[in-house]
């Protein structure tokens, strides 16, 4: 975990004192959504369940974007091509019960039902950034715990170098997955092992203060902040630890545009937009833009990740 004093930290990167003493209404909800065990009193056994992340600095503080927007401003091509309608067309989605399998070069494969897999975590808020390939760009307070402490319940061997994400098959809920083509459905995505186990990557369950909303990838998403939005994958039903890269879905549907690492790049433009700049939605009339930052802000925490890789291409 990544603490820095107070004077380093941008505003906008510390938990609102307010929602930090709201975590046991925060609890409560989760408990109620059916993700805590009834009868379990998550808050009682760990009174720090919501506790403060403080990632890096930010070179420009940003407040969170209003969470009408981030709500109701979406990319689930499960369930519509536009960015308005999954907020109506994911609410038919069923997430309780819910199981996540975990599979491939592990010790101990499982298959845990998530109410169980959060009454093992320490849930804190995480105030990030989230960039699109489409260069508009989000502060949100995503709620959640570290990837890597799920991935070690399954004891990964030496030999896992790739982790591949699966969302849920939900054709009946989700109707692109069953008249649409354009993807390989069910939805796809992968990290370099390495990526996965960095503390910066998370699993999120809620955001400002509630459970995530189904169109925002409840129960259970993927946030990779220094990656472009389409590697947070939604709805995750499957883990797979693997020796080899894994098939992504925009990777696979078009690899000139949508990389392996896709890591956020000001340097390297999509080849049908530049990303040098971003339009900050939740500015004034959606049309401020910002500079885009090498891993969207994050280079102090991942930059060494790639050390051996030339950043002059898109990944």
């Amino acid at each position: 975990m990544l603490i820095q004093s107070k004077s380093k930290i941008a505003a906008s990167e510390i938990t609102d004192p307010e929602l930090f003493r709201q975590r046991r209404q925060i609890i409560k909800a989760l408990a109620a959504s059916g993700l805590i065990g009834a009868g379990i009193d998550f808050c009682e056994a760990n009174p720090q369940a919501i506790s403060r992340f403080k990632p890096a600095e930010l070179s420009n503080s940003l407040s969170p974007t209003p969470s009408d927007i981030v709500k109701n401003y979406t990319n689930y091509y499960e369930f519509t091509f536009n960015k308005e309608d999954s907020t109506r067309l994911a609410q038919g989605l069923p997430t309780d019960p819910w199981q996540v399998e975990i599979s491939g070069e592990v010790e101990t494969p499982l298959k845990l039902n998530l109410e169980d897999i959060l009454k093992q975590q320490s849930l804190q808020e995480y105030i990030y950034r989230f960039r699109c390939v489409e260069a508009w760009s989000m502060v949100v307070p995503w709620i959640g715990f570290p990837l890597v402490n799920l991935l070690k319940l399954a004891k990964p061997l030496a030999a896992a170098r790739f982790v591949q994400f699966t969302t849920v098959l939900n054709p009946q809920a989700m109707p692109n997955q069953l008249h649409s083509t354009m993807i390989d459905w069910p939805y796809k995505e992968g990290l370099r092992i390495d990526e996965a186990v960095h503390p910066l990557s998370i699993l999120a369950v809620g955001m400002y203060g509630e459970i995530l909303p189904k169109q925002n990838g409840a129960p259970l998403r993927l946030v990779v902040p220094w990656k472009y939005g389409f590697k947070s994958i939604k709805a995750i039903v499957k883990i797979e630890l693997v020796k080899k890269p894994p098939i992504t879905s925009w990777n696979q549907y078009a690899p000139q545009e949508y990389g392996f690492y896709a890591n956020v790049n000001p340097a390297v433009a999509h080849p049908r937009w530049s990303q040098a700049s971003e339009r900050l939605l939740g500015s004034s009339l959606f049309t401020s833009r910002r500079n885009t930052e090498l891993f969207n802000g994050y280079a102090d925490q991942v930059a060494g990740l790639y050390s051996d890789m030339d950043l002059k291409h898109f990944f």
